[in-house]
């Protein structure tokens, strides 16, 4: 329930009303207790002088008959003593009278035959009366009699006594209609008094009641009208009409400022709407227009039972085209990917609006109708078809490849938020797939995402709990078949888990930015380890390669931490071999070439990993300062079957040699590739057919061997 500020005014008045209703009720009940009290307090008054009154005449004549009677009772003259009673008994509200001996006996009690005489007054009062040596009053309230004795004395003898009962039923009478009279005048007063209080509330009342009709008028039903006029705008109602009013005060004022107001509010909307819910770049919708299509119709499939298909789609390694081409260049790219989609999405027949680009390289597409999985898949299948087809920017042909997480509603989850969660979910299911590939959400996808989120939290107390250690694979020289240096490479032995793959758990880290602490672990082992290895008679000593990740060539630390490591160790800087992918070297390239130039002005090797999977060419070699590349994998597995790839592998030792670089292959798994490559002069290698990673004891202990390289057992 919503209170405005005419209610709430208006509940302030009915408070204050209530409030001073509540003042005079209360004085009014208090009066009431008042006048009861002084009714009460003289009523009391009444009585008390009434029973003082009948004591003092019950006394009086008790001592009267004693004074009349104490001769005649002396000679026993029972005549007179019976005059004497019968007298007093003719006096008005006089109960009986009784005249005793010294033991209580009755002598007379005023009647003509005297039936009680010589009997002993037994009654609750007789025993005080007989013992009293004075006069004495005593009440019996359950009779409604005062009972007054006075003993009589001749001499020092007392001979008997005198009791005389008033009634007390006739000065009741008389102080119930003295109260009823006090009470009568009293209650008048109160009425009179409540009647001039009830005309001044009433007064007050309407004059309050006045007031408050003026204010409302004058002021609040203006403000309820802006805010009604608030309220339309708020609701996006920009047109709402407003007619001022001729009012020459601050209200006045106001109402003018918002007439205005709205105006510019409309206009603002106006330009802000054209930009709020489009994409500049690609003039597809943005993320906040395609919640709001999400929203409505996740809605109108509720009502209407229908089912929807949700893509979410993510470009594999845009980034690199950022960094080696430009922002500018990734732009155009990201327009071209976006033509590229509608042109699949046409194919399908879902129609236009269905598609935004969410953020950076993401992009949504949202399908409805009938039989949405196999039309999903198809277009999922389509967008990879369109992609396939090169790019051309800048007079470049660019290949893309992204992978895409499609779920279902109502199958898979009934809300908004909910399916977009899920095809995030099965986007990055596609990526761990091998990317260029698309997946349909599952119920297991999530417990993948929460084992990854598990293995975050392991890894960051891994290095604490003493799991991670590192191994190190044997380089060989392929001119004399000895071994010239190791690489270092992180392992970690989980205690539940066992050994887990560093190509799961190093991507864990470089994403979550524990790569830091690891690559910091690792060069200090590495440099420790180092130092204990047992040096050749003849030839250099061997040295120690290990990988940099590009976070930690970015940070700018990486000297400070190199000289840092090599000062504790005592290690020869030029036995320390720092490894970098060309993704690292080039996404920055002017700050590598600095950072490689002092950690070479030291003495320490820089070559570069994974040479040949990305951009690099003879002309990036010229220009970063390297010692050694190292010939990917990937080509040295197919060697001997692919020309291409022996082609290529030829190429990159020529290359590289020309330039007076080393040039080390990796991934060597057979005697013939050890063979083709020593042919063409490739300098180092180093793969499981040479030596699987070992712990740096049983690296020392081979380099004790004599003999000459040979296949690993």
């Amino acid at each position: 329930m919503r209170f405005g500020l005419r209610t709430k005014f208006w509940l302030i008045v009915l408070v204050a009303v209530l409030l001073c209703l509540v003042v005079g009720f209360a004085g009014w009940r208090q009066q009431s207790a008042g006048v009861d009290r002084l009714l009460q307090i003289s009523g009391q008054a009444i009585h008390e002088a009434s029973l003082q009154s009948e004591q003092r005449r019950a006394l009086a004549i008790a001592e009267m008959i004693a004074e009349a009677t104490i001769n005649p009772f002396y000679y026993f003259d029972l005549a007179l003593i019976g005059e004497a009673a019968h007298s007093a008994l003719q006096q008005p509200e006089v109960a009986y009278v009784l005249i005793y001996d010294a033991d209580g006996r009755i002598v007379h009690d005023g009647s003509a035959d005297i039936p009680r005489f010589g009997q002993r007054m037994g009654d609750a009062l007789a025993t005080e009366a007989i013992a009293a040596s004075e006069a004495i009053i005593q009440m019996a309230p359950e009779q409604g009699i005062i009972d007054a004795a006075v003993p009589m004395h001749l001499g020092q003898e007392r001979i008997g006594g005198i009791r005389v009962g008033i009634s007390m039923s006739a000065p009741l009478v008389f102080e119930q209609q003295a109260q009823a009279a006090v009470e009568r005048s009293a209650r008048s007063l109160q009425k009179r008094m409540l009647t001039i209080a009830a005309g001044l509330s009433a007064g007050l009342l309407a004059l309050v009641l006045l007031t408050a009709w003026l204010i409302s008028r004058g002021l609040v039903r203006p403000i309820r009208r802006l805010a009604h006029a608030a309220q339309q705008l708020g609701q996006g109602n920009y047109l709402v009409e407003w007619t001022l009013s001729a009012r020459q005060d601050e209200i006045g004022d106001l109402e003018a400022a918002f007439v205005q107001m709205s105006e510019n509010v409309g206009q603002h909307d106006r330009d802000i709407r054209r930009l709020a819910y489009g994409d500049a770049l690609t003039g597809l919708p943005n993320r906040a227009a395609f919640r709001e299509i999400l929203n409505t119709r996740v809605q109108v499939a509720e009502r209407g039972e229908l089912q929807l298909a949700l893509l979410f789609v993510d470009l594999d390694d845009f980034k690199r085209i950022n960094d080696t081409m430009g922002h500018d260049a990734g732009d155009e790219v990201l327009v071209q990917f976006g033509t590229r989609m509608r042109i699949a999405i046409d194919a399908v027949g879902l129609g236009r609006g269905e598609m935004a680009r969410f953020g950076g390289d993401e992009f949504v597409v949202l399908m409805s109708g009938e039989r949405v999985r196999e039309r999903a898949a198809r277009l999922a299948q389509g967008i990879l078809a369109e992609l396939s087809r090169p790019i051309i920017v800048d007079e470049r042909s660019i290949v893309l490849a992204a992978s895409i997480g499609i779920t279902l509603y109502p199958d898979d989850a009934d809300t908004p938020a909910a399916l977009l969660k899920n095809a995030d979910i099965a986007m990055y299911r596609a990526k761990l797939d091998g990317k260029n590939c698309w997946r349909f959400y599952t119920r297991d996808m999530d417990l993948a995402v929460e084992r990854q989120m598990q293995l975050e939290q392991d890894l960051r107390l891994a290095l604490e709990r003493e799991e991670l250690s590192v191994f190190y694979q044997p380089i060989y020289s392929l001119e004399n078949g000895t071994i010239v240096g190791a690489e270092a490479l992180l392992r970690w032995e989980h205690p539940q888990r066992g050994d887990i793959s560093p190509e799961l758990f190093i991507t864990v880290a470089e994403q979550t930015g524990q790569i830091d602490a690891l690559g910091e672990f690792v060069l200090r082992t590495a440099c420790l380890d180092a130092t204990t290895w047992p040096q050749p008679v003849h030839g250099p000593a061997l040295f120690v390669s290990v990988n940099v990740s590009a976070r930690q060539l970015q940070h700018g630390q990486l000297p400070i931490m190199v000289e840092d490591q090599l000062r504790r160790s005592r290690l020869a800087p030029r036995r320390l071999h720092l490894e970098l992918t060309e993704t690292a070297m080039y996404s920055n390239e002017s700050e590598a070439i600095a950072t490689c130039t002092r950690l070479r002005g030291h003495g320490v090797k820089i070559w570069l990993d994974d040479f040949g999977t990305g951009f690099s060419g003879l002309s990036h070699l010229r220009r970063v300062p390297v010692d050694g590349v190292k010939i990917d994998r990937s080509f040295v597995a197919d060697l001997l079957d692919d020309p291409d790839d022996m082609a290529l592998t030829s190429a990159i030792i020529a290359m590289a040699h020309s330039l007076g670089i080393t040039v080390t292959a990796e991934g060597v798994e057979t005697e013939g590739q050890y063979e083709a490559l020593r042919a063409r002069g490739c300098d180092c290698a180093q793969g499981y057919w040479l030596g699987r990673p070992m712990r740096s004891t049983a690296l020392a202990a081979l380099c004790e061997e004599p003999a000459p390289v040979r296949p690993s057992d």
